[in-house]
């Protein structure tokens, strides 16, 4: 079986990256914006995993790097979807137009 070129890996990695990039900065659902948020550290894990196989097969650095960023990726959904939750407890939406007065 042939191994996946490292360009095709790059390529779906940029295309999850401007996917994420572009539901961040168009939806105003702080729930699409936080799958935004996964989806970029998620084209930053595929770019470390693809990496640590091409240039450096026998070592794990890559492996270990996007197992720490998963980890701290679950810790900030479990933080965020708690911050969520209490915006819509208190405000009834969780758009984020709604949520600029708790900067004050």
């Amino acid at each position: 079986m042939n191994e996946v070129p490292l360009t095709h890996i790059l390529f779906v990695s940029t295309a999850l990256f401007f996917i994420g990039m572009y539901g961040l900065f168009t939806r105003r659902n702080l729930i699409t914006m936080l799958m935004s948020i996964e989806l970029l550290l998620n084209s930053v894990n595929i770019n470390f995993v693809a990496f640590n196989k091409y240039l450096y097969p026998d070592k794990l650095d890559g492996v270990f790097f996007a197992i720490f960023i998963i980890t701290i990726a679950a810790a900030e959904a479990a933080v965020a979807i708690a911050i969520v939750i209490n915006l819509y407890r208190s405000h009834k939406s969780i758009d984020v137009e709604d949520a600029a007065e708790l900067k004050f």
